[in-house]
């Protein structure tokens, strides 16, 4: 391997210059921009650079339990993997493992809960033979699915509680072009964005108000097994800056047990309706007195918000409420239409199909999935048609300003401020560019 270093004398010959150097390099390394000095310039340093060869010694590969013929391996995930590839880039021999697995009842679902991201370990033989696998499960139960060959070269399947720990992740980003593109980018896990959405839905529309230059940053919880991050947690604090104007949200777990996200002085960011019933989509036809209607071909009012997205994707309920409505209806197709409180209806139509249990009389969460998308009833293609009445008077349900929970009681304000302070001070921070008092 050629090292590039630098001669001895030249830290002797010129002991400024030296120092120079040894600035702009702690700069770098701490994230800081800072000058110390006049560096010398690249003509003036090369001459007295020169190649150096070494060799460098193999590393030595410690045998697991005491012999070379037994290899763990792990591997992720990918999208569109299936369980064959996956065994053979374990190194595994796909044929007897594939065979065993798809007849032990017990092992359905290493093939229904391929999700991308996952961290899968196994035990390999040098000659392929599987000798156990540690597949994580879905649902955030923290249990696992182990394969496990007794002495009798049998397998055997169980489940497992894996031994976790949890770390507080602070990351930031910009957007560039999307949500999911911006923390892409910055290494943060879906999950946590859709919980942003989740948490700024009330104030933001993420279809229609992003800009490119929004930044934000957040605070969460990340669930690992042997070093490897199994899920994300709750996010714990964030901030999102739209357009120039800053959100902030904080957990806060009451000594009434009931938790929930809140401003900096106590109010509550949860709305009493979602701004979306969708978690991401685009507008395809806004709230109108009047336009062109594609199936009857004629101009009439439409009192309503129409979200594209591809049939199945997942419809919300935007609030608490209960279905008066779950069925076929006219030109709404399959639809159904909640009462929130006394004044308060949501009406979602051309449903593919209904959530298990929605029926009229069914009582339903914010957030909770009620439906699919679909095409049913007067529709040209899969969209959601989304209607807000108050008092049985359609209103705009993107311009209309929503009603806030309510805030905190003044007899937690104490307790709120002793168990988010710290939170708070490391958004400051985040803020601010003080990333070395983030550790």
């Amino acid at each position: 391997m050629q090292i590039l270093t630098q001669a001895r004398r030249f830290s002797d010959a010129k002991p400024w210059s030296f120092w120079a150097l040894v600035g702009v390099a702690g700069a770098s390394l701490f994230g800081m921009v800072a000058a110390f000095g006049t560096a010398p310039s690249s003509a003036e340093v090369a001459p007295i650079l020169r190649p150096i060869v070494e060799e460098l010694a193999r590393p030595v590969i410690e045998p697991i339990d005491g012999t070379t013929d037994v290899f763990v391996r792990e591997e992720r995930i990918q999208r569109g993997d299936t369980v064959a590839a996956l065994l053979s880039r374990l190194g595994a021999d796909g044929n007897e493992t594939l065979a065993y697995l798809r007849g032990e009842r017990k092992a359905e679902p290493v093939f229904r809960q391929m999700s991308p991201g996952k961290t899968i370990t196994a035990k390999v033989s040098r000659d392929g033979t599987l000798l156990s696998l540690v597949f994580p499960l879905n649902g955030g139960k923290d249990q696992a699915l182990a394969i496990e060959r007794d002495e009798t070269n049998r397998y055997r399947v169980s489940e497992q509680t894996l031994p976790l720990e949890t770390q507080v992740l602070m990351r930031s980003a910009e957007i560039r072009s999307s949500l999911f593109g911006a923390t892409d980018a910055a290494g943060i896990p879906d999950s946590v964005a859709i919980q942003l959405a989740d948490i700024f839905g009330g104030d933001i529309d993420f279809h229609r108000d992003l800009r490119k230059g929004d930044r934000f940053s957040v605070i969460f919880e990340s669930i690992s097994h042997l070093g490897k991050m199994v899920r994300t947690g709750r996010i714990l604090a964030a901030e999102f800056v739209n357009g120039g104007r800053a959100y902030r949200a904080v957990w806060f777990d009451g000594s009434d047990g009931k938790g929930g996200y809140y401003t900096a002085d106590g109010k509550n960011i949860r709305k009493t309706f979602l701004r979306s019933p969708l978690e991401f989509s685009r507008v395809t036809s806004g709230f109108s007195s009047g336009r062109f209607h594609p199936v009857l071909k004629e101009m009439r009012a439409h009192r309503g918000v129409d979200y594209g997205a591809p049939t199945g994707t997942r419809v919300r309920s935007t609030g608490d409420g209960v279905v008066e409505v779950a069925g076929r209806q006219g030109g709404y197709g399959n639809v159904i239409i909640l009462r929130h409180q006394s004044q308060y209806q949501t009406v979602y139509g051309h449903l593919s199909g209904f959530a298990a249990g929605i029926r009229k009389g069914t009582r339903v969460a914010q957030g909770d999935v009620i439906g699919y998308v679909g095409a049913t009833g007067l529709a040209t293609g899969p969209h959601l048609h989304y209607e807000f009445r108050v008092d049985g008077v359609y209103r705009n349900p993107l311009a209309m300003v929503l009603p806030s929970a309510p805030p905190l009681a003044a007899n937690q304000m104490g307790l709120f401020r002793e168990r988010t302070q710290d939170v708070i001070t490391r958004l400051d921070d985040i803020r601010t560019g003080n990333l070395a008092l983030l550790d």
